[in-house]
């Protein structure tokens, strides 16, 4: 069965704003809510109006009932993996066993250079997204974990007070079919990857099977996402996206609501478990209400 979800970006809004829009989400029967990780605004303004990831997911935990709660992805270059798995960990607890992580490479030099944090090249952030991912799988899953990385380092590490979850779902999200796609078939749970076309999913859901059968995993362990965008009208896609509008337009679902339908069957029949419609403030909780109303 397809799960719905909805992604709230973290960029020009309060808590006045994200909990009743949470908990409306939770009530409207969506299987999923995420943040993302930003410290600036995502749109590339430059904007700093943008609240901080661990927190927001923690309120998350606290005011949702029944939706899992999860992080679309937290950058692998912001913190330690440990302080990352910690953090999930009592998220989890405070949630009632419903938290899920994602980790990514990072990708916003401007909030890389803003901090001071090196924003090094693709291939060093992939080889710390490795590392920290297997750092991360061990910590939630296992009772102990060594590692001894380049980047990271683990020796007997203990991960107490463990999660309700056993098997607490570890997310990698991202396209590239070399190194990406290969981590998550070694480490994954979930996959996730934002405003693709149906055809573009289905090629990069395909790259991680063939990635899956090399390093012997079954390709069904891991669940498939894509994050959409949702606006009903032309007006609305521009108010959300602002200058990145036409860059996602690709993975944006708009028209009537047959129309949207049409399209969730395409990225479902492309192999998609889980659609995440990506929201962004101003929040159009009546665009959301309109979904759940079509399909769920």
């Amino acid at each position: 069965m397809t799960v719905f979800g909805v992604h709230t970006g973290l960029q020009h809004v309060t808590f006045d704003d994200l909990v009743p829009l949470w908990k409306r989400i939770d009530e409207l029967g969506y299987g999923w809510v995420s943040v993302w990780d930003h410290f600036y605004a995502a749109d590339l303004t430059g904007d700093a109006r943008c609240v901080e990831a661990v927190s927001a997911h923690a309120a998350l935990a606290c005011h949702t009932s029944r939706v899992r709660c999860g992080c679309l992805v937290y950058s692998i270059g912001y913190r330690h993996p440990a302080v990352l798995a910690k953090a999930i960990t009592t998220i989890d607890l405070l949630s009632g066993g419903r938290a899920d992580i994602g980790l990514g490479a990072g990708w916003s030099q401007l909030e890389y250079d803003a901090y001071g944090i090196a924003f090094p090249t693709v291939k060093v952030r992939l080889d710390q997204l490795e590392e920290g991912a297997a750092c991360v799988r061990g910590l939630l899953h296992d009772e102990a974990t060594t590692f001894e990385g380049t980047y990271f380092s683990l020796q007997d590490a203990r991960n107490e007070p463990r999660p309700l979850q056993p098997q607490l779902p570890v997310w990698i999200g991202g396209g590239g079919e070399k190194r990406t796609l290969r981590i998550a078939a070694r480490f994954a749970d979930g996959w996730n990857i934002p405003f693709v076309d149906p055809a573009t999913f289905a090629h990069k859901s395909g790259v991680l099977v063939r990635h899956c059968e090399d390093v012997g995993r079954d390709p069904a362990a891991i669940r498939r996402a894509v994050n959409v965008g949702l606006a009903w009208t032309e007006e609305s896609l521009r108010s959300q996206f602002g200058n990145i509008a036409d860059l996602v337009r690709p993975g944006v679902l708009t028209g009537s609501e047959q129309e949207v339908l049409d399209r969730i069957g395409q990225y479902t029949d492309a192999g998609a478990d889980q659609v995440n419609l990506a929201l962004r403030a101003p929040f159009d909780v009546e665009a959301v209400e309109r979904f759940a109303a079509a399909l769920l």
